[in-house]
């Protein structure tokens, strides 16, 4: 176990992230509007990887990531932490689906906002018929989608239970389906729990864990994709339980039952 970092090194890594947070805001407040699709997975994809680079997160990539904003895909991935939306853009950039909370956020909400993030009511099922409308027409429109199935953070060591409503949009749409693994390693390799945002953890807590640690690895792990033709003739339960098991499997966990 590697001690903390000293508290110079915290600070420091903390204004260099309120400044990069700072450029975000900028340009998703000015050049976004003004530029393609195209163009702003490419600021996104920089600015990702440059915010874990300036919290010592270094991405691993293993499987085949489907490219930078693959067309008709829709990107599923367990879920650990806030980090792990900056992780899935820094290789494949997607636009989300999210809570509606975090629209409130200060900062965050702004960015996610014009980032063009779906925003679902959690505590009410029928909000996500209207959320797998809008997110099957983005899916049809060409773009490249992203769900966190367990609709809530875990704390890495398992796995919750999937719910199968949103893959709806992917039958509807015919999209291909990505399943992507997340975990959170030391740099030897071991199980780090501190970038996990679960529980009562508020996000200034997890925060200062995060520079508190040394460094971290993220590991992404690109599982055998559900191709685009065949899903459309499946339910979203089955493409629930397909994609379940394929990160199940690439993090070496028992798998847990999928939800409706």
């Amino acid at each position: 176990m590697h001690a903390p970092t000293a508290l110079p090194v915290r600070a420091l890594r903390l204004a260099r992230l309120a400044l990069h947070v700072f450029r975000g805001v900028v340009a998703v407040g000015t050049r976004y509007p003004r530029l393609s699709q195209p163009a702003r997975a490419v600021i996104t994809q920089r600015w990702s990887r440059q915010l874990l680079h300036i919290l010592a997160i270094k991405v691993k990539v293993s499987g085949t990531p489907p490219g930078v904003y693959p067309a008709h895909t829709l990107v599923v991935a367990n879920h650990v932490s806030w980090l792990d939306i900056f992780a899935l853009n820094s290789v494949t950039v997607s636009r989300f689906v999210a809570k509606k909370e975090l629209r409130d956020w200060p900062v965050a909400g702004f960015l996610v906002k014009n980032a063009g993030t779906l925003f679902i009511d959690r505590a009410n099922r029928r909000d996500a018929s209207r959320v797998n409308q809008q997110l099957a027409q983005a899916l049809q429109d060409g773009g490249c989608m992203a769900v966190f199935p367990e609709a809530t953070t875990s704390d890495g060591r398992s796995m919750l239970p999937f719910k199968a409503s949103l893959f709806e949009a992917a039958r509807l749409a015919g999209a291909t389906v990505q399943p992507v693994a997340i975990r959170f390693t030391t740099p030897g390799g071991q199980f780090c729990d501190a970038a996990a945002y679960a529980g009562d953890t508020t996000f200034w807590q997890s925060l200062r864990q995060i520079l508190r640690t040394r460094a971290m690895v993220v590991e992404l792990h690109y599982a055998e994709p559900i191709p685009q033709g065949t899903t459309a003739e499946q339910t979203r339960f089955a493409l629930s339980e397909t994609s379940r098991q394929r990160i199940a499997g690439a993090l070496g966990l028992p798998e847990p039952a999928s939800d409706c």
